[in-house]
Parts: C-alpha cells; structure tokens; sequence
C-alpha cells in the first residue's frame, strides 16, 4: 500500500507532530510510506503527484486557533486544484495542541473531514493529542506505558486501521500525567521562553 505523510508544522526544528510521526512509522513500516515536511513551503511537482497516486494520506500538524495552520490550508487548496486520478484513497488526521486536553482538537478533525467531503476522498480517522509540548519529554516513553499509555493506544488504533484500511471513530486523548503537574511545568516553560527573549514575567499577563 502506498502511504503518504504530509508534516503540516511550520516549525524549522523538529516538531511535536514529527516526533508523533515518528512513532507512528515502525506500526505502518510494512507499506511503502513517504514522509512529505512542508514545513512553510509549498508543495513540489513531485511531490503533488506522490499524493495523487497515494492509497492512503495521513496528515500530521499542530492546532493554530482551534484549526488548521494557514500554510497547510493554502497545500490542500492546491492538492484539491490538482484533482485525484482515483477518489478511492483513505485520509487519515493526526492533530496536536499546547492545551492539555485532546478534545481541543475536535474543531481542526471536523475541517478535515469537511475537506474530505469536497474532494470526494474516504475518511478514515482522527487522533487529537493533547499538550503536544509534553512529546519531546516523553517520545523515548515506549508506546502504551506511562504517560504515553492512551497516545500509544490511540496511535496503534490508527496504526491498526491505516494497515487494513479501515475506518474508526475519531480518539480524542492527553498524557497520563497529571493535569495540575501539566500546568505547573507549562509555566516553567513559558517563563523561560519569555526571559530568552528578553521579557519579563510580568510581561506574558498582558492585555493587547
């Protein structure tokens, strides 16, 4: 089966959805996977014909205010104006965001499946992650134990429907990890983001 992954993160380093990516591979390795990073840029030539000719499309990206990031929205138009030689191709979405909850998602899953809708493709299934920054802390976690327990299941559920094909019911989860421990190491973060680049405390709690 012909598989392609379009990493829709306009981060430069790696990504949260890269890392969910990259556990995701070893479970769907016996197929003929590609990894397409459009990062900021735009879809090559090859690049559009690898999707047309795909049996599968797994999009990975990060939520940007409740939906899909812009930049990827401007690679689906051009995917929909290029058209599909075949219509019967499964689509498959892997959304995370920097809230704890995975249900934040819900919103970019349904626009996706929208978009299914207007190019007459099969959707598939979707999988919400929740406090996606948690990812580089956790990714040498092994899948289904610790804090990566319910990802690791939601992921090998998806695993399990990509390899037959078959469709599910979106899963919508976060880390086994406390919430309140979540929150107190996101302030950490934030307040060190924040001195890096020469702000003060002060300076994150006001209003525009």
């Amino acid at each position: 089966m012909k598989i392609t992954v379009i990493i829709g993160s306009p981060k430069i380093k790696e990504s949260n959805s890269e890392i969910i990516v990259n556990t995701l591979i070893p479970l769907i390795a016996d197929n003929d996977v590609e990894i397409i990073n459009i990062k900021r840029n735009s879809l090559l030539k090859e690049h559009l014909c690898r999707i047309e000719s795909s049996d599968t499309l797994i999009f990975a990206f990060p939520l940007y205010v409740d939906g899909i990031p812009s930049h990827l929205l401007r690679v689906l138009a051009a995917i929909e104006n290029r058209g599909f030689s075949s219509k019967d191709i499964m689509v498959y979405s892997i959304v995370n965001n920097g809230f704890f909850e995975g249900i934040q998602n819900n919103i970019a899953i349904t626009q996706m499946k929208n978009w299914c809708t207007a190019v007459n493709l099969n959707w598939g299934q979707g999988v919400g992650i929740g406090a996606g920054e948690m990812q580089p802390s956790i990714k040498n976690v092994p899948l289904g134990h610790g804090p990566n327990k319910s990802i690791g299941n939601a992921l090998q559920c998806l695993a399990d429907n990509i390899n037959n094909r078959k469709s599910g019911d979106d899963i919508l989860v976060s880390p086994d990890f406390p919430r309140f421990l979540w929150k107190k190491f996101a302030d950490i973060f934030w307040h060190k983001q924040a001195k890096e680049n020469h702000l003060k405390r002060k300076d994150l709690y006001k209003k525009l």
